[in-house]
């Protein structure tokens, strides 16, 4: 093989690395909450249903980008002492919205197609209020993946709210993490840290690259 082709051949093997090592990685998870001082008592015990936020508008209920969230969220629960349940026997209630989109440079624009599939609902303090969509972008070094989750959780009987939180994550649409179960299991993890956290503070939890 001549110096030529040897120096073309290591050219190619090498752009794919480089490709790979300019996917952004991932941010902090920026995770605000929200709870009532009287209701802390209500928190972590008892059954709950994990269900989407109730849809808006011209919107469809119930889709498959949320799915690996809920089940995400209903394994968070479960650790912190709350029993999944069906709607019948629930005494609590976990609303999950979810907004998936891709920001294209370094002033954080969002791409211009998005497909809605779900719900959302403002929240009862924060003002939250997430439709849930995915954003289809073109895959550039650029782009980044966001994912912003909330969940409110109500008491059945009185409809209350007695937590809400949310959490805010960005990555590069082709490292590991954007990928629904890992990014499901990301925002999750970090929303339910040291629940139920502090009311009305927002803190960044580090994601492992």
């Amino acid at each position: 093989m001549t110096d030529m082709k040897k120096t073309l051949l290591s050219i190619a093997l090498a752009l794919p690395l480089a490709a790979c090592a300019t996917t952004a990685p991932p941010s902090p998870v920026e995770v605000t909450r929200f709870h009532q001082t009287d209701s802390l008592a209500q928190l972590g015990q008892g059954a709950i249903f994990v269900v989407d936020a109730p849809a808006a508008q011209g919107k469809s209920e119930g889709s498959l980008e949320l799915a690996p969230y809920k089940a995400a969220v209903a394994r968070e629960l479960a650790q912190l002492g709350y029993a999944e349940s069906g709607r019948d026997g629930a005494n609590h209630i976990a609303e999950v919205r979810l907004e998936r989109f891709v920001l294209e440079g370094d002033d954080n624009r969002r791409g211009p197609v998005s497909v809605g599939v779900g719900g959302s609902t403002g929240g009862y303090r924060s003002g939250v209020g997430i439709g849930l969509g995915f954003n289809l972008g073109g895959g550039g070094s650029s782009e980044r993946l966001g994912t912003e989750m909330a969940v409110v959780i109500r008491n059945v009987a009185s409809n209350a709210v007695l937590w809400e939180g949310r959490a805010r994550f960005e990555v590069g649409p082709d490292h590991p993490l954007a990928q629904p179960a890992a990014n499901a299991d990301v925002v999750a993890d970090a929303l339910f840290q040291e629940f139920p956290g502090g009311n009305g503070e927002t803190i960044e939890v580090k994601v492992s690259q």
